[in-house]
């Protein structure tokens, strides 16, 4: 791919495509892919009504390719629901190995109810994988923490070093040392010992330090069983992504069709788009800046759109002559400053091209 250019919409059959990236020494970081679901409905761009062999036949051996220009610390996230996920999962075992397996992501991609069915379906699934485990837990980046985690630091001493939240000084007993073992004076004059079956987690002269410095809690009476406090200002790196992304953290699949309709009214032919919030998330925790993020089945151009905005290269593949009329325009849109998805939360104001093109 040129490298004057962030990104790379390419129409084609996705196996061609992805066989041309191999040979060419492409390496991806992070893949990511919304196949059609197989749930038999009646989609425009895509047969979403074979047999289920046949499908789980045509998602593994995307898979493997995918597998196949992953770099050693990429990834792969795939959007799947019910109907399909237990399968698809035994094939990507097989794929990239059962120890590669990173988690299961539950989305809640609506909020609303549908009183009609057994059930409401609220939720669908991502699963993860990774080209190696270890090296991409020590790629990937924890999220921002967030106005309701920082919530839970507060300051009733009026402590100088700030808002701090308190932990346990106190482990289980099965291990400890003697020096983990002693009794501890309390402000108001009391002695304390770790309780039953319990030992503290300082040595007695780390927590007489501790205790010093003012790091130590006792209730606001002086005389409760110490807990050790955790200063915000003191807090490194991020939250460690949790396995169940809630409507308010990663858009729904509503929010997504009115954010495309905004761009353009002929982009109702899709019906299910992923929102920006949740191909952001998967981007965030996945790739750093510049890094090359994959879609191959680019659908309505969510993953090019939000790669896009946060300055990471891309490529996107779409064999429908949609990619053409419909996420090139969204592209064009994005790089003229957009104002939806995660427009404002990143602060995008545009810039930046891409290239489009059609695989022999």
């Amino acid at each position: 791919m040129n490298s004057s250019f962030r990104g790379k919409l390419i129409q084609g059959d996705n196996a061609a495509v992805l066989d041309s990236l191999r040979r060419e020494g492409t390496q991806v970081t992070c893949a990511y892919i919304d196949p059609p679901y197989n749930n038999h409905d009646r989609l425009q761009h895509y047969d979403d009504s074979v047999s289920d062999n046949i499908w789980l036949d045509q998602i593994s051996s995307c898979a493997l390719q995918i597998k196949q220009v992953l770099a050693e610390n990429g990834s792969l996230w795939v959007s799947i629901d019910d109907g399909m996920m237990h399968y698809l999962k035994v094939r990507l075992d097989e794929i990239f190995g059962r120890e590669n397996f990173v988690s299961t992501i539950v989305w809640e991609h609506r909020t609303s109810r549908e009183n009609r069915a057994v059930f409401s379906n609220n939720h669908e699934y991502i699963l993860v994988y990774a080209r190696d485990r270890k090296k991409f837990k020590e790629y990937r980046n924890p999220l921002e923490f967030t106005a309701e985690w920082k919530s839970r630091f507060k300051n009733p001493d009026n402590d100088p070093k700030g808002d701090w939240q308190s932990v346990s000084a106190t482990a289980q007993g099965g291990h400890a040392t003697k020096s983990q073992i002693y009794a501890i004076e309390c402000p108001d004059g009391r002695m304390l010992y770790p309780p039953k079956g319990r030992c503290w987690t300082l040595t007695k002269e780390r927590m007489l330090k501790a205790i010093g410095e003012g790091r130590i809690y006792f209730g606001r009476g002086g005389g409760g069983v110490p807990r050790i406090k955790k200063y915000l200002s003191e807090v490194e790196g991020g939250l460690t992504p949790h396995t169940l992304w809630k409507a308010e953290e990663a858009g729904t699949t509503a929010h997504a069709k009115k954010h495309v309709l905004s761009i353009s009214e002929e982009m109702a032919v899709f019906e299910t788009p992923k929102p920006e919030e949740l191909i952001a998330r998967i981007v965030h925790i996945a790739t750093k800046p510049n890094d090359l993020v994959l879609d191959a089945y680019l659908g309505s151009g969510t993953t090019a759109a939000v790669a896009h905005k946060l300055g990471r290269r891309y490529i996107g593949i779409e064999i429908g002559d949609h990619i053409a009329t419909h996420c090139v325009a969204r592209l064009r849109s994005v790089c003229r400053g957009e104002e939806g998805g995660i427009s404002t939360s990143t602060g995008w104001r545009g810039g930046g091209d891409f290239e489009f093109s059609r695989h022999a």
